[in-house]
């Protein structure tokens, strides 16, 4: 059976490449939506470790909540980027300067 540790390793292991590829890939915005899964991912990795090493089920709804944010975000996301690719014909962050007021 793997230990605490071994599940915060993995968790923080997902949390920096989210943050890494939030830094450094500043061009696509789908990438950068996949990014904040990455960090999600990561935080539901520790809510269910806890969870499970304390004998407490509340990380678990958390995760739950989680789940369910992540979904509509992902969902509105990926929505408004099909939207900004048939306007505009990109989804290049650095083209979408145009939509400033």
């Amino acid at each position: 059976m793997l230990s605490l540790g071994e599940f915060l390793g993995f968790s923080s292991l997902i949390f920096c490449i989210g943050i890494t590829g939030l830094f450094l890939n500043r061009k696509n915005l789908i990438m950068l939506l996949m990014c904040a899964e990455l960090i999600l991912l990561a935080v539901n990795t520790n809510f269910i470790a806890f969870a499970r090493f304390m004998d407490n089920v509340n990380g678990q709804l958390f995760v739950f909540f989680i789940l369910t944010v992540a979904a509509a975000e992902a969902a509105i996301g990926l929505a408004i980027l099909v939207l900004i690719f048939r306007e505009q014909k990109t989804i290049s962050v650095d083209e979408l300067n145009k939509l400033k007021g």
